[in-house]
Protein backbone atom coordinates (compact mmCIF):
# COMPACT_ATOMS: atom_id res chain seq x y z
CA UNK A 1 0.00 0.00 0.00
CA UNK A 2 3.05 2.32 0.45
CA UNK A 3 4.15 1.95 -2.88
CA UNK A 4 0.29 2.87 -4.52
CA UNK A 5 -0.10 6.12 -2.49
CA UNK A 6 3.76 6.93 -3.46
CA UNK A 7 2.89 8.48 -6.55
CA UNK A 8 -0.30 10.52 -5.44
CA UNK A 9 -0.81 14.10 -4.79
CA UNK A 10 -0.48 15.37 -1.34
CA UNK A 11 -3.86 17.19 -0.58
CA UNK A 12 -3.55 20.73 0.93
CA UNK A 13 -6.06 22.27 2.85
CA UNK A 14 -7.71 25.26 0.96
CA UNK A 15 -7.28 28.67 3.07
CA UNK A 16 -10.35 29.59 5.15
CA UNK A 17 -10.67 33.10 6.62
CA UNK A 18 -12.11 31.65 9.84
CA UNK A 19 -8.99 29.72 10.13
CA UNK A 20 -6.73 30.94 12.95
CA UNK A 21 -3.29 32.78 11.64
CA UNK A 22 0.10 30.53 13.09
CA UNK A 23 1.68 32.60 16.14
CA UNK A 24 4.94 34.51 15.51
CA UNK A 25 8.20 32.99 16.26
CA UNK A 26 9.30 33.05 19.66
CA UNK A 27 11.91 36.34 19.41
CA UNK A 28 10.83 38.32 16.43
CA UNK A 29 10.37 42.10 17.63
CA UNK A 30 6.60 43.63 18.16
CA UNK A 31 5.39 46.31 15.06
CA UNK A 32 6.97 49.44 14.91
CA UNK A 33 5.05 52.40 16.70
CA UNK A 34 5.25 56.42 16.24
CA UNK A 35 8.24 56.77 18.70
CA UNK A 36 10.35 54.53 16.11
CA UNK A 37 9.89 57.38 14.04
CA UNK A 38 13.29 59.93 13.53
CA UNK A 39 12.71 63.22 14.95
CA UNK A 40 13.22 65.13 11.33
CA UNK A 41 9.82 62.61 10.12
CA UNK A 42 7.92 63.46 13.59
CA UNK A 43 8.58 66.72 12.92
CA UNK A 44 7.53 66.90 9.61
CA UNK A 45 4.44 65.82 10.81
CA UNK A 46 3.62 68.04 13.50
CA UNK A 47 3.98 70.90 11.34
CA UNK A 48 1.15 69.64 9.14
CA UNK A 49 -1.52 70.08 12.26
CA UNK A 50 -3.59 73.00 12.87
CA UNK A 51 -2.60 74.61 15.90
CA UNK A 52 -5.03 73.17 17.94
CA UNK A 53 -4.24 69.99 17.27
CA UNK A 54 -0.49 70.43 17.46
CA UNK A 55 -1.27 72.16 21.44
CA UNK A 56 -3.06 68.22 22.06
CA UNK A 57 0.42 66.69 20.74
CA UNK A 58 2.38 69.09 22.63
CA UNK A 59 0.67 67.32 25.56
CA UNK A 60 1.37 63.94 24.68
CA UNK A 61 4.88 63.76 26.47
CA UNK A 62 8.23 65.58 26.84
CA UNK A 63 9.63 64.53 23.47
CA UNK A 64 6.87 65.50 21.81
CA UNK A 65 6.79 68.75 23.58
CA UNK A 66 10.02 69.86 22.31
CA UNK A 67 9.68 69.00 19.12
CA UNK A 68 5.72 71.21 19.15
CA UNK A 69 8.13 73.62 20.14
CA UNK A 70 10.14 73.89 17.19
CA UNK A 71 7.01 74.14 15.13
CA UNK A 72 5.68 76.48 16.51
CA UNK A 73 6.60 79.40 14.43
CA UNK A 74 5.33 78.25 11.06
CA UNK A 75 1.49 77.81 12.72
CA UNK A 76 -0.18 80.93 12.89
CA UNK A 77 -2.15 81.62 16.25
CA UNK A 78 -5.58 80.13 16.84
CA UNK A 79 -8.83 82.02 16.84
CA UNK A 80 -10.56 81.75 20.20
CA UNK A 81 -13.35 84.35 19.25
CA UNK A 82 -13.74 88.32 19.37
CA UNK A 83 -14.82 91.01 21.56
CA UNK A 84 -16.74 93.66 20.85
CA UNK A 85 -19.31 96.40 22.01
CA UNK A 86 -23.32 95.36 22.08
CA UNK A 87 -24.95 98.21 20.58
CA UNK A 88 -27.95 99.90 22.37
CA UNK A 89 -28.75 102.61 19.77
CA UNK A 90 -26.44 103.67 17.31
CA UNK A 91 -24.97 106.22 20.08
CA UNK A 92 -24.40 103.76 22.92
CA UNK A 93 -22.58 101.02 23.78
CA UNK A 94 -22.53 98.50 26.42
CA UNK A 95 -19.33 96.92 28.43
CA UNK A 96 -17.19 94.84 25.74
CA UNK A 97 -18.30 90.70 25.88
CA UNK A 98 -16.81 87.98 24.19
CA UNK A 99 -18.16 85.20 21.72
CA UNK A 100 -15.98 82.33 21.50
CA UNK A 101 -15.63 81.18 18.28
CA UNK A 102 -17.11 77.84 19.29
CA UNK A 103 -18.39 75.54 21.83
CA UNK A 104 -14.58 74.51 22.66
CA UNK A 105 -13.56 77.45 23.49
CA UNK A 106 -13.96 78.77 27.20
CA UNK A 107 -16.13 82.03 27.87
CA UNK A 108 -13.58 84.71 28.44
CA UNK A 109 -14.26 87.78 30.05
CA UNK A 110 -13.29 91.45 31.69
CA UNK A 111 -14.75 90.71 34.97
CA UNK A 112 -11.32 90.13 36.74
CA UNK A 113 -11.23 94.65 35.60
CA UNK A 114 -14.11 96.17 36.96
CA UNK A 115 -12.67 99.25 35.87
CA UNK A 116 -13.03 98.08 32.45
CA UNK A 117 -16.79 99.56 32.22
CA UNK A 118 -14.94 102.65 31.75
CA UNK A 119 -13.17 101.89 28.66
CA UNK A 120 -13.54 101.05 25.37
CA UNK A 121 -11.77 98.45 23.21
CA UNK A 122 -8.86 99.95 20.89
CA UNK A 123 -6.79 97.19 19.80
CA UNK A 124 -6.27 93.30 20.02
CA UNK A 125 -2.89 92.30 19.06
CA UNK A 126 -1.08 88.95 20.48
CA UNK A 127 -3.31 87.91 22.87
CA UNK A 128 -3.55 91.02 24.16
CA UNK A 129 -6.52 93.92 24.17
CA UNK A 130 -5.91 97.94 24.40
CA UNK A 131 -8.69 100.12 25.93
CA UNK A 132 -8.70 103.86 26.04
CA UNK A 133 -11.21 106.21 28.66
CA UNK A 134 -15.06 106.12 27.15
CA UNK A 135 -14.87 109.95 27.98
CA UNK A 136 -13.70 113.08 25.33
CA UNK A 137 -10.39 114.01 27.02
CA UNK A 138 -9.68 118.07 26.75
CA UNK A 139 -7.97 119.26 23.20
CA UNK A 140 -4.01 118.45 24.17
CA UNK A 141 -4.31 116.05 26.58
CA UNK A 142 -3.23 111.79 25.95
CA UNK A 143 -5.24 109.58 27.60
CA UNK A 144 -4.41 106.49 30.02
CA UNK A 145 -4.50 103.10 28.49
CA UNK A 146 -5.59 100.11 29.98
CA UNK A 147 -4.30 96.90 28.56
CA UNK A 148 -5.72 93.33 28.96
CA UNK A 149 -4.89 89.69 28.70
CA UNK A 150 -8.14 87.66 28.76
CA UNK A 151 -7.03 84.35 28.54
CA UNK A 152 -4.85 84.83 31.86
CA UNK A 153 -6.51 87.47 33.33
CA UNK A 154 -3.90 89.66 33.82
CA UNK A 155 -4.07 93.70 33.44
CA UNK A 156 -1.92 96.40 33.77
CA UNK A 157 -2.84 100.10 33.50
CA UNK A 158 -0.62 102.82 31.81
CA UNK A 159 -0.25 106.21 32.58
CA UNK A 160 -0.60 109.21 29.67
CA UNK A 161 2.61 109.92 28.48
CA UNK A 162 5.02 112.47 30.55
CA UNK A 163 4.68 115.88 29.54
CA UNK A 164 8.58 116.06 29.65
CA UNK A 165 9.44 113.10 27.27
CA UNK A 166 8.67 115.99 24.51
CA UNK A 167 10.70 119.29 25.29
CA UNK A 168 8.54 122.63 25.29
CA UNK A 169 5.53 120.28 25.19
CA UNK A 170 3.44 123.52 26.59
CA UNK A 171 3.83 125.16 22.75
CA UNK A 172 2.74 121.82 21.10
CA UNK A 173 -0.19 121.06 23.14
CA UNK A 174 -1.55 124.44 21.92
CA UNK A 175 -2.26 122.33 18.86
CA UNK A 176 -2.02 118.65 19.33
CA UNK A 177 -4.72 116.47 18.03
CA UNK A 178 -4.59 113.30 19.57
CA UNK A 179 -5.60 110.29 17.11
CA UNK A 180 -5.51 106.93 18.40
CA UNK A 181 -3.12 103.82 19.74
CA UNK A 182 -2.33 100.65 18.62
CA UNK A 183 -0.30 97.02 20.40
CA UNK A 184 2.88 96.89 18.83
CA UNK A 185 4.85 93.61 19.80
CA UNK A 186 4.70 91.35 23.12
CA UNK A 187 7.74 89.61 24.41
CA UNK A 188 6.61 86.49 25.54
CA UNK A 189 3.08 85.14 26.49
CA UNK A 190 4.02 84.29 29.88
CA UNK A 191 4.64 87.67 30.76
CA UNK A 192 2.66 90.76 30.68
CA UNK A 193 5.96 92.71 28.97
CA UNK A 194 4.89 94.14 25.76
CA UNK A 195 5.05 97.72 23.95
CA UNK A 196 2.03 99.56 22.65
CA UNK A 197 2.07 103.10 20.63
CA UNK A 198 -0.24 106.25 20.96
CA UNK A 199 0.33 109.35 18.51
CA UNK A 200 -1.18 112.88 17.38
CA UNK A 201 -0.73 115.51 15.14
CA UNK A 202 0.99 118.05 15.79
CA UNK A 203 1.25 120.48 13.56
CA UNK A 204 0.14 119.49 10.70
CA UNK A 205 2.42 116.12 11.31
CA UNK A 206 2.25 112.88 13.00
CA UNK A 207 4.19 112.66 16.60
CA UNK A 208 3.69 109.12 18.37
CA UNK A 209 4.98 108.03 21.87
CA UNK A 210 6.03 104.05 23.21
CA UNK A 211 5.27 102.81 26.38
CA UNK A 212 7.53 100.04 27.24
CA UNK A 213 5.58 97.59 29.86
CA UNK A 214 7.69 95.14 31.94
CA UNK A 215 5.61 92.77 33.98
CA UNK A 216 3.50 95.97 34.76
CA UNK A 217 6.16 98.43 35.38
CA UNK A 218 5.46 101.08 32.40
CA UNK A 219 8.07 103.64 30.68
CA UNK A 220 7.49 106.09 27.83
CA UNK A 221 9.24 107.58 25.30
CA UNK A 222 8.73 110.39 22.63
CA UNK A 223 9.33 109.81 18.79
CA UNK A 224 10.25 112.94 16.52
CA UNK A 225 7.45 114.73 14.72
CA UNK A 226 7.62 113.24 11.31
CA UNK A 227 8.09 115.78 9.05
CA UNK A 228 7.49 113.42 6.02
CA UNK A 229 4.27 112.91 6.32
CA UNK A 230 1.97 115.90 6.04
CA UNK A 231 -1.55 116.05 7.52
CA UNK A 232 -3.80 118.44 5.10
CA UNK A 233 -7.12 117.69 6.51
CA UNK A 234 -8.30 118.10 9.82
CA UNK A 235 -6.84 115.65 12.10
CA UNK A 236 -10.59 114.85 13.09
CA UNK A 237 -11.30 112.32 10.35
CA UNK A 238 -8.33 109.88 11.22
CA UNK A 239 -10.31 106.73 12.58
CA UNK A 240 -8.85 106.54 16.17
CA UNK A 241 -9.14 102.38 16.20
CA UNK A 242 -6.93 100.55 14.17
CA UNK A 243 -6.28 97.76 11.70
CA UNK A 244 -3.60 95.19 11.81
CA UNK A 245 -2.62 93.69 8.00
CA UNK A 246 -0.04 92.36 6.25
CA UNK A 247 2.89 93.41 9.09
CA UNK A 248 1.52 96.60 9.26
CA UNK A 249 -0.89 98.72 11.18
CA UNK A 250 -3.11 100.88 9.43
CA UNK A 251 -5.54 104.18 10.08
CA UNK A 252 -8.66 104.86 7.84
CA UNK A 253 -9.61 108.45 6.99
CA UNK A 254 -13.20 109.28 7.13
CA UNK A 255 -14.36 110.66 3.60
CA UNK A 256 -10.69 110.04 2.25
CA UNK A 257 -11.08 108.68 -1.62
CA UNK A 258 -7.06 108.53 -1.94
CA UNK A 259 -5.06 107.67 0.92
CA UNK A 260 -4.76 105.30 4.20
CA UNK A 261 -2.37 106.12 6.98
CA UNK A 262 0.21 103.27 8.04
CA UNK A 263 2.81 102.33 10.69
CA UNK A 264 5.60 99.83 10.14
CA UNK A 265 5.93 98.27 13.94
CA UNK A 266 9.93 97.93 12.76
CA UNK A 267 10.56 100.82 11.86
CA UNK A 268 7.82 102.78 13.34
CA UNK A 269 7.69 105.10 10.15
CA UNK A 270 4.32 106.57 9.26
CA UNK A 271 3.57 106.73 5.57
CA UNK A 272 0.33 106.92 3.67
CA UNK A 273 -0.88 104.19 1.29
CA UNK A 274 -2.75 105.19 -1.53
CA UNK A 275 -5.97 103.71 -2.85
CA UNK A 276 -7.33 102.79 -5.88
CA UNK A 277 -7.72 105.55 -8.51
CA UNK A 278 -11.62 103.97 -9.18
CA UNK A 279 -12.07 103.64 -5.96
CA UNK A 280 -11.26 107.36 -5.11
CA UNK A 281 -13.04 108.26 -8.37
CA UNK A 282 -16.74 106.29 -7.52
CA UNK A 283 -16.60 107.86 -3.91
CA UNK A 284 -16.43 104.12 -2.52
CA UNK A 285 -16.85 103.16 0.93
CA UNK A 286 -13.73 100.69 1.61
CA UNK A 287 -11.91 98.96 4.65
CA UNK A 288 -8.26 97.27 4.37
CA UNK A 289 -7.48 93.22 5.90
CA UNK A 290 -5.86 90.48 5.17
CA UNK A 291 -6.34 88.09 2.48
CA UNK A 292 -7.95 84.56 4.43
CA UNK A 293 -5.34 82.13 2.30
CA UNK A 294 -2.13 83.82 2.22
CA UNK A 295 -2.38 86.47 4.38
CA UNK A 296 -1.91 89.73 1.43
CA UNK A 297 -2.70 93.05 1.94
CA UNK A 298 -6.37 93.63 0.66
CA UNK A 299 -9.18 96.11 0.79
CA UNK A 300 -12.81 95.26 0.26
CA UNK A 301 -15.29 98.45 -1.69
CA UNK A 302 -18.54 98.79 -2.85
CA UNK A 303 -17.40 100.10 -6.49
CA UNK A 304 -19.42 99.45 -9.72
CA UNK A 305 -22.49 98.58 -8.10
CA UNK A 306 -20.43 95.54 -6.56
CA UNK A 307 -18.90 94.71 -3.47
CA UNK A 308 -15.13 94.14 -4.95
CA UNK A 309 -12.03 92.51 -3.56
CA UNK A 310 -8.75 94.04 -4.38
CA UNK A 311 -5.16 93.01 -3.47
CA UNK A 312 -1.78 94.95 -3.25
CA UNK A 313 0.03 94.02 -5.93
CA UNK A 314 2.18 95.04 -9.59
CA UNK A 315 0.64 94.11 -12.68
CA UNK A 316 0.24 95.58 -16.61
CA UNK A 317 -3.75 96.95 -14.89
CA UNK A 318 -2.42 97.64 -11.45
CA UNK A 319 -4.27 101.14 -10.15
CA UNK A 320 -1.87 103.05 -7.85
CA UNK A 321 -0.33 99.12 -6.79
CA UNK A 322 -3.76 97.42 -6.77
CA UNK A 323 -5.25 94.68 -8.39
CA UNK A 324 -8.91 94.41 -8.64
CA UNK A 325 -9.26 90.26 -7.99
CA UNK A 326 -12.75 89.94 -8.34
CA UNK A 327 -16.19 91.04 -7.70
CA UNK A 328 -17.39 89.42 -4.70
CA UNK A 329 -21.53 90.00 -4.93
CA UNK A 330 -23.89 92.58 -6.59
CA UNK A 331 -24.91 95.64 -4.33
CA UNK A 332 -28.14 94.96 -5.25
CA UNK A 333 -28.38 90.99 -4.27
CA UNK A 334 -26.74 91.67 -0.89
CA UNK A 335 -29.86 93.83 -0.39
CA UNK A 336 -32.44 92.13 -1.44
CA UNK A 337 -30.65 89.44 2.08
CA UNK A 338 -31.43 92.19 4.12
CA UNK A 339 -34.59 92.81 5.70
CA UNK A 340 -36.47 96.00 6.16
CA UNK A 341 -34.56 98.48 3.45
CA UNK A 342 -36.32 101.09 1.67
CA UNK A 343 -37.70 99.62 -1.81
CA UNK A 344 -36.22 102.41 -3.81
CA UNK A 345 -32.94 101.32 -5.62
CA UNK A 346 -30.58 103.86 -5.32
CA UNK A 347 -31.45 104.15 -1.95
CA UNK A 348 -30.96 100.75 -1.27
CA UNK A 349 -27.63 100.90 -1.73
CA UNK A 350 -26.74 103.74 -0.21
CA UNK A 351 -28.08 101.87 3.28
CA UNK A 352 -25.41 99.02 3.19
CA UNK A 353 -21.73 99.63 3.22
CA UNK A 354 -18.87 97.16 4.15
CA UNK A 355 -17.66 97.56 7.53
CA UNK A 356 -14.86 95.90 8.01
CA UNK A 357 -13.17 92.62 6.29
CA UNK A 358 -13.15 89.77 9.48
CA UNK A 359 -9.77 90.10 10.88
CA UNK A 360 -10.29 86.68 12.10
CA UNK A 361 -9.17 85.89 8.31
CA UNK A 362 -12.39 83.36 7.92
CA UNK A 363 -12.85 85.36 4.11
CA UNK A 364 -15.93 87.50 5.74
CA UNK A 365 -16.89 90.76 5.26
CA UNK A 366 -18.74 92.40 8.14
CA UNK A 367 -21.70 94.62 6.52
CA UNK A 368 -23.37 97.68 8.35
CA UNK A 369 -26.95 99.55 7.49
CA UNK A 370 -28.12 102.35 8.45
CA UNK A 371 -30.59 101.16 11.12
CA UNK A 372 -31.40 97.67 9.76
CA UNK A 373 -28.75 95.94 11.61
CA UNK A 374 -25.17 94.61 11.45
CA UNK A 375 -24.42 91.48 9.10
CA UNK A 376 -21.49 89.05 8.01
CA UNK A 377 -21.49 88.03 4.29
CA UNK A 378 -19.57 84.80 3.62
CA UNK A 379 -18.11 85.05 -0.08
CA UNK A 380 -17.49 81.04 -0.38
CA UNK A 381 -21.22 80.04 0.12
CA UNK A 382 -23.27 83.28 -0.25
CA UNK A 383 -24.56 83.08 3.12
CA UNK A 384 -25.54 86.35 4.98
CA UNK A 385 -26.02 86.52 9.03
CA UNK A 386 -27.71 88.82 10.93
CA UNK A 387 -24.62 89.73 13.82
CA UNK A 388 -26.86 89.97 17.30
CA UNK A 389 -26.09 88.66 21.09
CA UNK A 390 -28.87 86.62 22.44
CA UNK A 391 -30.45 89.70 24.40
CA UNK A 392 -30.92 91.01 20.29
CA UNK A 393 -28.62 93.56 20.66
CA UNK A 394 -26.58 94.19 17.16
CA UNK A 395 -22.33 94.13 17.49
CA UNK A 396 -20.26 97.61 17.54
CA UNK A 397 -18.35 98.31 15.38
CA UNK A 398 -15.61 97.36 15.33
CA UNK A 399 -15.54 93.98 15.87
CA UNK A 400 -12.15 92.86 17.31
CA UNK A 401 -10.78 89.03 16.36
CA UNK A 402 -9.33 87.96 19.77
CA UNK A 403 -6.06 84.96 19.03
CA UNK A 404 -4.26 83.04 21.67
CA UNK A 405 -0.92 84.69 22.61
CA UNK A 406 1.17 82.43 20.09
CA UNK A 407 3.44 80.48 20.70
CA UNK A 408 1.39 79.22 24.32
CA UNK A 409 3.74 79.82 27.45
CA UNK A 410 4.88 76.14 27.85
CA UNK A 411 5.83 75.95 24.60
CA UNK A 412 8.06 79.46 24.40
CA UNK A 413 11.66 79.12 24.21
CA UNK A 414 12.73 80.90 27.20
CA UNK A 415 9.62 78.46 28.95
Amino acid sequence: MARKNRGKAKTETPPCSTSVPPSPPVGSKATATIDALPEDHLRDILRRLSAADLLRAALACHRWRRLASRCCARAPPPLLGYFFHPMETERSQDDAVFVPLDASVPRLSLDFAPDASDFQVYDSHQGLLLLQPDVKLPKGILPRFLVLDPATRRRALLPPPPRDTVPDDRIWRKSRHYVGSALLSRAHPSKLSFEAICFAIDEGHPRAWVASVDNGQCSWRALPRDEEIVVDFHPWWFEGRCVHAAGKIYWHICNSTDRILSLDPSTLEFSYLPVPAEVGYNFSKYRIGETPEDGRLCMVTEGDSHLQLWVRGESRWSDKGWDLERNIVDLRVLCDMIPGLPSDPTIRTLNVWPSDMDPGRSGKVFINTLGNGRYSYYPGTGKMERLSTESGKDYGHPIFAYFLAWPPAFLAPEY
